[in-house]
């Protein structure tokens, strides 16, 4: 039976043919001239992270970002703040681009256009496209070049699912003269093993340690994977008990997650365990893994670069997401930790999660977040506020992260209850 539409209603395509009369529609010689001539330019791709790597990747050019249509309204303007910046939206089939730019104008951008020709055309074109994933592999995206020797496969700013592999943290590596320093095992062995394959993309040296940067599935669970090649694994000590206590149950919950992708994933226990520091020598490299307090979870650790001034955060520092707090996480003492991070003095920080960055972006979404939620949650613990009363705590300068709906209400309440009864 045919459905009866209300006549009031706007049918979809017929919506989309008055917004195509509102927006500035250009084809591809016009986003080429763009790309070549206007300064500033942002490129947003409003597909979903999905259809980016099924279909090919999207398009190469600066200040290209992929801001999904449903996300658009709050994350457009942490990454454009400057109203007046010229913006070309687009996707595959010019369904969803003409109302984002519609949207963005209607937001108070004043230099919006829509690339009508889509994707597709674009690549058809032989135009230059890039792919953050890694076709060969599990890999969310293929390795990312920090410096002449170090190396990061961006992870998913989302849970880890079977969709990514469990890949939603960052996996780095150090190439030297000498062999190959891993900074996580990965979240199981066929992930480490799509690691391991862009790793002898690039060089012929051996992995030789793996630095677990905690005890999370995503930090240690691919460890057996690097033990068959004869790697030794490095944590805390604390990150050692985590796997003791807790390994199996972790591990049982990545295989039901992961399913398929799970094969071959085997629990390990690391080789090389330290309390504060440990430090090796490496192909000319000084490779420091530093505990530098309580942060996020036990046995959190940095490794730090000293002669690049570079630092591999782990769970210390989080970038582009919202960060987690967990039934272990120690907020008040993540916050001293922070001190000793920052005065490690890094030019450039490779977060836990989220693209490399420096100090500014890591401190604004990690320790500025957990200052923020402690000063409420203490004055409505003060006030004699419930735990219901914490879920209503307003995180809104923080909404335009990842996980901000999925994290904002545990967060409240994890720190409610670690702070109820401090005062």
């Amino acid at each position: 039976m045919a459905q009866n539409i209300d006549p009031e209603i706007i049918q979809g395509d017929r919506y989309l043919e008055r917004v195509n009369t509102e927006i500035r529609n250009i084809d591809t010689a016009e986003l080429e001239r763009m790309i070549a001539e206007v300064p500033g330019l942002v490129i947003i791709d409003v597909r979903e992270a999905a259809e980016i790597a099924q279909t090919g990747g999207t398009i190469d050019a600066p200040r290209v970002h992929n801001v999904s249509r449903g996300w658009l309204e709050f994350r457009v303007p942490e990454r454009v703040p400057d109203r007046h910046t010229p913006i070309v939206t687009f996707c595959g089939l010019n369904l969803r681009s003409p109302l984002a730019a519609r949207v963005l104008m209607d937001m108070g951008y004043t230099n919006v256009a829509n690339y009508e020709d889509g994707f597709p055309a674009w690549a058809e074109a032989g135009l230059p496209v890039t792919t953050d994933t890694s076709p060969d592999g599990m890999l969310y995206t293929a390795p990312l070049r920090v410096t002449e020797n170090v190396w990061s496969a961006i992870g998913a700013t989302a849970p880890p699912t079977y969709e990514n592999s469990g890949h939603n943290n960052n996996l780095s590596f150090i190439i030297t003269g000498e062999g190959v320093v891993v900074v996580n095992a990965g979240d199981n062995a066929l992930l480490a093993q799509s690691l391991h394959a862009e790793i002898r993309k690039l060089t012929d040296q051996p992995v030789k340690y793996v630095i677990l940067e905690n005890g999370q599935g995503h930090a240690m669970l691919g460890s057996s994977y690097w033990k068959a090649q004869s790697a030794k694994i490095v944590a805390h000590i604390d990150t050692l008990h985590e796997i003791e206590e807790n390994g199996h149950e972790i591990l049982n919950r990545m295989r039901l997650g992961r399913r398929d992708k799970a094969f071959g994933t085997e629990l390990a226990l690391p080789d090389i365990t330290f309390e504060d520091e440990w430090v090796i020598e490496l192909g000319g490299e000084r490779i420091e893994a530093l505990y530098l307090g309580p942060a996020h979870s036990p046995g959190d650790i940095s490794v730090w670069l000293p002669q690049q001034k570079l630092v591999i955060a782990g769970d210390v520092a989080f970038h582009e997401r919202l960060l987690p707090v967990m039934e272990d996480t120690n907020t008040a003492g993540w916050i001293e930790t922070w001190d000793a991070f920052v005065g490690l003095g890094a030019d450039t920080v490779v977060p836990g999660h989220g693209g490399p960055t420096g100090y500014d972006e890591v401190t604004r979404y990690t320790r500025d977040y957990l200052v923020y939620m402690r000063e409420r949650i203490r004055a409505l613990v003060e006030d004699g506020g419930t735990l219901q009363d914490a879920y209503l705590v307003d995180q809104s300068p923080f909404s335009h992260l990842d996980t901000y709906f999925e994290l904002k209400r545990q967060n409240a309440g994890t720190i409610f209850r670690e702070m109820e009864f401090d005062f």
